[in-house]
């Protein structure tokens, strides 16, 4: 099949390319390797929205980030995703780091971080009593803001489809040819899992992946440094630790270990950082780097009660031998773009990243003519635990299915997993429905309402086995066959199983 366009990779760069492409009469096809968008960065991180004073001024990211946070509030607003703009402080310890705190003000201010200012000791525990007392100033910037990421991600896909836009997953890119013109009529053939695909323009948005798939079509100028982050996320009891996002300064591993927020309530701490060499998506936990986030946030806010842990997790950040994202056409490979290297804050800058990508196409060439007809880039999405009581009452009248709980943790109801399981982009795992609807996020991590919500997903999709259920990716089988006295058969979770189709 042929296509304007073909996008490979559905995490929040992917998608937010996709998403900006909807109000253009173009065939798009959005690709990705796993069973469900944000799969890799997008679904482990610290889930915030930088300010932008951090990059360099003059870089690409310097104004990407800037730009995506003035974008995102209006951007989740429209898409119905959870965002708070709580503002951040960088804290400073010691006359040395205040110095510091000066540098990335004038950074902030050459960037046109809105409203940047240092604190003194007084105004700092004034408007954040949570922080440590040997905090002796801070960096405020009231701009930064925290986000569901993976809500984002899903949003901006989920209206691509709506509007038109073709999504395949379970489809890992094995080859990128350019065609000799003499049988296909698109300038290049994508080879995946699922079949061959033909585009006359190609946009790479594959994360840690970046460099490799690039070595499909091009030789190698850049390197992706994957480098895994751990995290510590505490109960709703220690969500109102602190009202901000609290860094420490930042060193040349990244910004440090934070103490932060969630939209959820939940709080927030980490990420360590430790290039992965040998398999680079290993989202493993290690007690080393848990204790080592314990004693890097007690330095900035005491007391946090870590008996109150309700997970811990890892994500891989794509971090790259180049000093700045890179976004542009492929030199010598024509129509042939990549966002690359899109490491922090790239979840702030993917607002932003996608109308760049649109701007670097129309720049190149590739044309983007205009709908004639109508299109909608908003999604509504009800979010029952955040409705004031009348609003609840009021929707329980008109559909009783959201006057049943399922998840007791997080409130989430039965209308709820069920507008999930019948969205653009239909759940095929448990936590893909998690990640739609908000289940077992909380304290018992799904083990109550994780079998009503495999009865659901089984009810929704009647052809298919209970042995189909994944808990999340490819290989998480729940459910194992039984032998005929009932005992779990030797093949186990290798047995061969019904396939659920996307």
């Amino acid at each position: 099949m042929k296509y304007d366009i073909i996008i490979v990779g559905a995490g929040v760069v992917g998608t937010s390319i996709a998403y900006s492409l909807i109000p253009y009469n173009v065939s798009v096809l959005l690709l990705d390797k796993n069973n469900d968008v944000a799969m890799g960065a997008t679904r482990a991180n610290s889930a915030i929205i930088h300010a932008g004073y951090d990059p360099k001024p003059g870089t690409l990211m310097a104004k990407l980030n800037v730009e995506g946070n003035r974008l995102c509030e209006d951007l989740c607003r429209n898409l119905s995703v959870p965002f708070r703009r709580c503002g951040s402080l960088v804290l400073a310890f010691s006359d040395a780091e205040k110095a510091l705190l000066h540098e990335l003000l004038d950074r902030g201010i050459r960037n046109g971080v809105p409203d940047i200012r240092i604190l003194d000791q007084e105004e700092l525990h004034r408007i954040e009593p949570g922080v440590s007392e040997e905090a002796v100033a801070a960096l405020y910037a009231p701009s930064a803001g925290i986000v569901n990421p993976w809500e984002l991600c899903l949003a901006q896909a989920e209206v691509f489809v709506r509007e038109g836009g073709d999504i395949l997953l379970n489809a890992e890119v094995s080859a990128i040819r350019e065609n000799d013109g003499s049988q296909v009529s698109g300038r290049y053939m994508i080879e995946t899992a699922r079949g061959a695909f033909e585009a006359d323009n190609v946009i790479l948005a594959c994360g840690i992946q970046a460099d490799t798939v690039h070595g499909l079509i091009a030789g190698p100028d850049f390197e992706i440094v994957p480098t895994r982050g751990e995290y510590f996320l505490l109960d709703k009891s220690e969500g109102t630790r602190v009202d901000h996002v609290v860094f420490q300064c930042p060193s040349e591993k990244g910004k440090g270990v934070l103490v932060a927020p969630t939209v959820h309530g939940n709080l927030i701490c980490g990420p360590t950082s430790e290039v992965l060499k040998d398999d680079i998506e290993d989202t493993a936990t290690t007690a080393s780097k848990l204790s080592e986030i314990k004693v890097k946030a007690a330095r900035s806010v005491t007391d946090i009660s870590w008996r109150d842990n309700v997970r811990n997790f890892s994500g891989i950040r794509a971090n790259s031998t180049a000093d700045d994202f890179i976004i542009r056409e492929i030199p010598g490979k024509k129509g042939i773009f990549e966002a690359a290297g899109i490491k922090s804050p790239g979840l702030a800058s993917s607002p932003a990243i996608g109308p760049f990508m649109i701007g670097l196409l129309r720049e190149k060439g590739i044309s983007l003519p205009k709908k004639e007809g109508p299109y909608d880039m908003t999604r509504k999405k009800i979010h029952f635990r955040d409705m004031t009581n009348e609003e609840r009452a009021e929707l329980v009248k008109k559909d009783p299915a959201y006057g049943r709980i399922v998840c007791r943790c997080e409130g989430v109801t039965e209308g709820e997993i069920r507008d999930a399981l019948l969205s653009p982009i239909p759940p095929l795992s448990l936590d893909a429905v998690k990640r739609r609807a908000g289940t077992g996020m909380g304290r018992c991590q799904g083990g109550f309402c994780g079998p009503r919500i495999v009865e659901m997903l089984l009810s929704e999709r009647s052809d298919a086995s209970p042995l189909s259920i994944l808990q999340d990716g490819k290989g998480s089988t729940l459910f194992v066959p039984r032998d005929a006295e009932g005992f779990p058969s030797p093949e186990g979770k290798n047995a061969p199983l019904k396939e659920v189709e996307s």
